[in-house]
């Protein structure tokens, strides 16, 4: 597990034995799972599960910012 960035007490994780398509989840009080890559090129979330509504927009949103940096993490991860 590589914690690839922290924001709003949270970790942006990627785990390195995971599978396709490229992801990050999402943990803290609550965890989440978000595509990189969903349909049209932009983030889709998976699945949320102990995050408020309020919060997931906030995390979501930086999901969306650094949509790149978090590609080419998976990238060096993954290969």
């Amino acid at each position: 597990m590589v914690v690839i960035h922290r924001a709003h007490g949270y970790r942006f994780v990627i785990y390195t034995l995971d599978h396709e398509p490229a992801h990050v989840h999402i943990t803290g009080p609550g965890q989440a799972k978000i595509n990189l890559l969903g349909p049209g090129g932009v983030p889709e979330l998976v699945s949320s599960i102990g995050i408020k509504r309020a919060d997931m927009r906030r995390l979501f949103a930086e999901v969306v910012e650094r949509r790149d940096e978090f590609l080419q993490a998976w990238e060096r991860i993954h290969g």
